[in-house]
């Protein structure tokens, strides 16, 4: 029967879907024998149907007249094979993909023969039958619409009580291979998105709604799994670690935007299940209580994976009511959520314990002082000092017994913690800060509502006439908490509490939003003192104060501008360091480079990294493990980190003093090359000296040197600058012009170290730096640890001179050069490194005393 299957025939035409569908009914049972043909004949009807339906509709109707899918219902059934079984789901699939036509669609999900398709017991210990089959019910929710939808569920006085689509598919969310996982919650976003009422009520009652209960569960565990993956990259730096992060993050984030996607579809019982067991399940129980100085009992999650947690829940999962309980969470203290047991040091937290307990013997570096004319007590803080508040202090309240509430911890990473925990808390912050559905109230509670959106809230308070809103806009004087703000705290409070099982109260809650805007002022001057910290960090700082403070420096008493004075100017000396250092020639150049860079990164709408950086394996130069402290390598690094630095502390002590910031440094302009310069003898102009340049060889020193085993050379040695460049040459003279040469050979100047050989008194040693940077910008964290650099070293030259006086001029040579370059670089910087100079003292002066009274 099936070979006439074979005969010749117009593939597309009405007569071969006729022969088609009548040799399949005379099918009775399917074997190994008639298998090929039952299997050629399920894909060619699917060509045919979905060839007609966009041609011929005669093709369909005829496909209706024949009950072909009963037929399909019946070769399922009929079949003994496994491979028949995945062509049917295909050959369904294919149909209900690209069939076009709303009355071919309702005939397919009519006759409840897709339903029985899906509930079908088949064996899906085949991967391969699992995975065609999640296609197959994929494809059909790819067609729900609400008319679609009422055909394939089944009700009873108007409610859903069978949707066999939805409760077959979420059987696999949570399987093993990713691809089934996403196709299963593409199909429930298709469900949610249809916006019928009787279904989403179906889908967020039980027992369905345990998916959802389930779902954050699933993502808790993949939270627990990516904290114990950092963990372990941090004992094993390489690169595979920091390809487990990012493919955990990953994992994160796709859930995450799953939960966003399930929420934008605007069921309100769902979108309430997700918060409330993200709440439950990781929030309460494992987030908030990391987050503490103190030493905690076997936490589940580290403090920075709480804190890019914290970050990415915020950012993607757009729930009003989430972002301000966990705002009002971060108010209370950690026994709230957790009680008090015996406790286990957390490897994750600061051991010098918290702000509270951890500062209280202040040293010489440590400042306190009275302002606003009433009891409140400012500590700013160094890296150095000992950390202890005086008592009433800022940040200093007591909370139960030494616990501190999520906020001051934050506030003690920011002004105490390594540099993953600052950067993981200046990321919440501003995170906070930028979180459109926190209320403005929440945000101020916290003490981080920027200072226009402060004056806004004041002048609108004055014009609608409520209490001392007035007195408010002209007064910078502390004041209590408004009633809006309480109003607002309290009603998250009394959502805490139906949560918690106990009252949230807490000395922070209390607390006037002046005094935490005044803690968060002290965190990030104390952050701005520090030089244990990255620069790529302290830019995020930068940012965030600037966001805080746009454009005025009233929130500044005199402790916190003495002490951005102190670290600029302690930065300055660093920087007039550098320009007698290994990259002076260059220093200029990256100063420019970086201000530019600073002023984009403190001035822009939203932080430069992504909160995934705080994960990732801190950097590490390719080359601390191959050069020596001596090599011009590790200088070069740190001399770009310092030059970062430094234009941080710049933009903040002219922002602090109230000037207005150029777009470019004030540094001077190149000079004339002196009349009795080396270089002006030796014929080099200003756009410097190139390979195979003629010069005139004034002061020349003949001297040999090997680049190659056994291959001496013989060159004449000269050391010249022009400016902030400088080159050590290795000329060859030029037979038929005297005292002239041709540039074979050139090297930097600045960072040669010259050295006289201690057993060898006519041979000069010479270190050759590169001529440019070899290292990759610290700043693309993203993709650090995919690309292994190649690490370079340090050359060497040693010249062999004709005798020990030849030696000792070249040597005063490239002395005098260096010399002479380095004074150069030090008056192009001069205006930029003496800014405090040029400043009008009796103004400073007059603003320090106005800030401190």
């Amino acid at each position: 029967m099936w070979f006439s299957f074979w005969r010749s025939r117009d593939r597309y035409s009405l007569d071969e879907l006729r022969f088609l569908i009548d040799q399949l009914i005379k099918v009775q049972i399917v074997n190994e024998v008639n298998k090929d043909f039952v299997i050629e004949a399920l894909r060619s009807i699917s060509e045919l149907i979905t060839y007609g339906d966009q041609h011929d509709t005669a093709y369909f109707e005829f496909f209706m007249e024949k009950q072909v899918m009963g037929e399909f219902v019946r070769i399922l059934r009929i079949s003994r094979t496994l491979i028949v079984s995945l062509q049917l789901l295909q050959t369904m699939s294919i149909m209900i993909q690209n069939l076009k036509s709303d009355h071919s669609i309702y005939y397919m999900f009519s006759n409840e023969h897709v339903n029985y398709l899906i509930t079908y017991p088949f064996d899906f210990r085949n991967e391969e039958l699992l995975s065609y089959y999640i296609s197959f019910l994929r494809a059909i929710s790819g067609k729900l619409n609400k008319d679609t939808i009422s055909l394939l569920v089944k009700t009873q006085n108007d409610e859903v009580v069978s949707f066999p689509l939805y409760a077959e598919a979420i059987r696999f969310a949570f399987h093993e291979e990713s691809m089934i996982r996403t196709a299963v919650r593409a199909l429930t976003l298709n469900v949610y998105h249809v916006g019928d009422d009787a279904v989403n009520r179906f889908v967020s009652k039980a027992p369905h709604a345990d998916y959802f209960l389930n779902l954050v569960k699933f993502f808790r565990d993949q939270c627990i799994h990516l904290n114990l993956v950092v963990s372990n990259a941090s004992k094993n730096l390489s690169m595979e670690s920091t390809s487990s992060i990012l493919s955990a993050v990953d994992e994160i984030e796709d859930n995450l935007y799953y939960f966003s996607d399930v929420v934008s579809a605007g069921i309100p019982d769902v979108g309430r299940l997700i918060m409330d067991n993200v709440l439950r399940l990781l929030i309460f129980p494992l987030v908030l209580p990391s987050l503490r100085t103190e030493v905690v009992k076997e936490p589940s999650l580290g403090a920075v994976t709480s804190l890019y947690l914290l970050c990415c829940i915020l950012r993607i999962v757009k729930i009003k009511d989430l972002a301000n309980t966990v705002a009002a969470a971060l108010l209370c203290c950690p026994e709230t959520f957790t009680g008090n047991s015996e406790a286990k040091l957390n490897g994750n937290m600061l051991v010098n314990g918290s702000l509270d307990t951890a500062s209280q013997n202040t040293d010489e570096n440590s400042c306190s002082s009275e302002s606003d004319g009433g009891s409140l007590h400012v500590t700013i803080l160094t890296s150095n000092s000992s950390r202890k508040h005086p008592p009433g202090g800022v940040l200093g309240h007591d909370c139960g017994d030494t616990q501190s509430a999520p906020r001051e911890a934050l506030l003690s990473f920011v002004a105490h913690g390594d540099d993953v925990q600052v950067s993981g808390s200046l990321n919440v912050l501003a995170t906070l800060l930028q979180t459109k559905e926190l209320d403005e109230s929440m945000v101020d509670a916290l003490g981080i509502l920027p200072q226009r959106k402060q004056h806004k809230k004041k002048l609108l308070e004055a014009l609608v006439g409520e209490d001392s809103g007035e007195e408010q806009l002209f007064s910078s004087g502390s004041s209590e908490v408004k009633d809006g703000i309480s109003s607002e705290l309290d009603i998250y409070l009394e959502k805490l509490k139906d949560y918690v099982g106990v009252s949230c109260a807490s000395p922070e809650v209390g607390v006037s939003p002046r005094v935490h805007r005044f803690q968060v002022l002290d965190a990030l001057v104390s952050l701005f003192c520090r030089s244990d910290i990255s620069a790529e960090t302290l830019w995020d700082g930068g940012w965030l104060l600037r966001q805080l403070l746009p454009h005025s420096e009233a929130e500044f008493n005199s402790h916190h501008l003495r002490l951005l004075k102190d670290s600029f100017h302690n930065c300055t000396n660093r920087v007039l360091e550098e320009t007698r250092g290994a990259w002076s020639d260059l220093l200029v150049t990256v100063i420019c480079d970086e201000w530019r860079k600073c002023k984009r990164a403190v001035e822009a709408a939203s932080p430069r990294k992504d909160p995934k950086c705080m994960l990732l394996p801190p950097y590490k130069s390719a080359f601390d493990e191959h050069v020596s402290c001596e090599s011009s390598i590790a200088a070069g690094e740190r001399m770009c980190e310092t030059v970062k630095v430094f234009a941080l502390l710049h933009h903040l002590h002219m922002f602090s003093l109230g000037r207005v910031l150029p777009d470019q440094p004030p540094v001077l302009s190149a000079t004339d090359i002196p009349e009795k310069s080396r270089a002006k003898n030796a014929g080099v102009n200003l756009t410097g000296l190139k390979p195979n340049a003629e010069i005139t060889l004034v002061d020349a020193l003949p001297c040999r040197i090997a680049f190659e085993r056994g291959k001496e050379r013989h060159f004449q040695f000269l050391a010249l600058s022009t400016g902030s460049s400088g080159w050590l040459v290795l000329a060859e003279e030029l037979p038929m012009k005297p005292h002239r040469g041709v540039v074979r050979v050139l090297a930097p100047l600045a960072g040669c170290n010259p050295r006289i050989d201690d057993k060898h008194s006519r041979w000069l040693h010479l270190r050759i730096r590169p001529s440019s940077f070899p290292f990759t910008d610290t700043a693309n964290h993203t993709t650090r640890g995919k690309v292994k650099s190649k690490a370079l070293v340090d050359g060497r030259w040693t010249l062999a001179f004709r005798d020990e006086e030849s030696c000792k001029n070249a040597l005063c040579m490239i002395l005098e050069e260096i010399k002479l370059q380095n004074n150069e670089v030090e008056r192009i910087l001069q205006p930029l490194l003496e800014l405090e100079r040029s400043l009008d003292c009796s103004r400073v002066s007059q603003f320090v005393e106005d800030n401190s009274s």
